[in-house]
């Protein structure tokens, strides 16, 4: 809850700052909206995104990181009874047919089939009920702490459902899949890929028309129940900014289905226009040094062994400010690579990030042994 209420400071101090530089915010009808980029995890638009909602079939995204994860793509995968039970929309599995696990992937991505993520769940977990525990299981890895799996392919189910904010974390971790990416980006293919016993013959198109429509964009997946409404998640990467953007109960009927679109590409549009990369703390820029005490030596060198790129806007990119938090002295012993503070980037009085400052050397206690070979040496 704590960490929720931060967030949404954050946010409404970006929300009053861009309203201040002359950025005109989208216009986004979805309930549960929020717009991320990838690589920094920087929200740059959010409404009523930390709402737990139903996602439908945009669920699917957990089911196929799942799946790479834990299967192999060559694994036969045999359809059970229960997997060709599954309500439309289906790829018409056949009891005991065989599919590759990878081919079964295409099917769940590109078309969103039921049985499909039915029959991968059971493989993969050995149950659908186990399986969806390891998906709540990943989200919460990833960090999304509101995300709840109850089923495989996002059908309306008791206590199913994730936040804009929990969808955009799996998004986010989902496009560093070489592997996810291919799948989804995939317009035709037919199944199986392979020669595979006891299998059938499936025609696949990609029903994603963000794909088609926007450039750059490289996923993710659509959905819709009675219950969530047109949900879709999308992706695109432009000049090396990838974002990631959400859009849950953007309607019902004909208009819905248009407006999941139309929703994302109204954030996204607005991400590329306002923001771009930059590079605030280098490798090299971040060495300074501390007094030490209780140790032969009087400092000690201090650096940042990572960098910091981050989205911004041209009037964030003017206005932003390094600090650096250490205390004013520290106390030996020290371990080489120890944090002992921290580099905060803030942008008008609000962190955008932090990067830990470490020691870059071992220094150890001095005892009275060795004050008296100091002074000996310096005499």
């Amino acid at each position: 809850m704590k960490r929720k209420v931060i967030a949404c400071i954050m946010i409404a101090c970006m929300f009053i700052s861009q309203v201040l530089m002359g950025c005109e915010l989208p216009d986004v009808k979805a309930k549960g909206a929020l717009l991320m980029e990838a690589d920094s995890g920087r929200i740059l638009f959010e409404k009523n995104g930390y709402e737990a909602l139903p996602m439908a079939s945009t669920t699917k995204i957990m089911t196929c990181i799942v799946a790479l994860e834990n299967g192999n793509v060559d694994d036969i995968v045999t359809v059970s009874k229960r997997a060709c039970a599954a309500p439309p929309v289906k790829l018409k599995l056949q009891i005991g047919e065989k599919q590759r696990l990878g081919d079964l992937l295409y099917s769940l991505m590109l078309e969103s089939h039921n049985d499909t993520a039915v029959a991968i769940a059971e493989h993969i977990g050995g149950s659908v009920e186990h399986f969806c525990e390891m998906m709540t299981a990943k989200a919460r890895e990833i960090g999304a702490e509101t995300a709840n799996f109850k089923t495989p392919n996002g059908l309306d189910a008791q206590g199913h459902g994730a936040s804009a904010y929990d969808m955009a974390l799996i998004a986010r971790y989902a496009v560093q899949n070489p592997e996810f990416i291919k799948i989804v980006t995939t317009e035709l293919i037919s199944i199986p890929t392979k020669e595979v016993t006891g299998s059938r013959r499936h025609d696949l198109q990609c029903k994603n028309r963000f794909l088609y429509c926007y450039k750059g964009a490289n996923g993710m997946k659509t959905g819709f129940t009675n219950k969530a409404g047109h949900c879709f998640v999308g992706s695109a990467n432009r000049n090396n900014m990838q974002l990631v953007g959400v859009a849950l109960a953007a309607g019902w009927g004909k208009a819905g289905k248009t407006r999941k679109y139309t929703d994302v590409i109204n954030m996204m549009n607005y991400g590329f226009k306002n923001y771009e990369k930059v590079n605030i703390l280098s490798l090299e820029g971040s060495y300074m040094n501390v007094p030490i005490t209780k140790a032969i030596d009087k400092t000690i060198d201090l650096a940042c062994d990572e960098g910091i790129t981050l989205p911004l806007t041209h009037v964030e990119k003017e206005n932003i400010v390094l600090k650096k938090v250490v205390p004013p002295s520290l106390k030996a012993p020290i371990k080489k690579g120890e944090i002992v503070g921290e580099v905060q980037i803030l942008c008008g009085g609000t962190v955008l990030a932090t990067a830990p400052l470490k020691a870059q050397e071992s220094i150890k206690k001095a005892n009275a042994l060795d004050y008296i070979k100091n002074w000996i040496k310096n005499k």
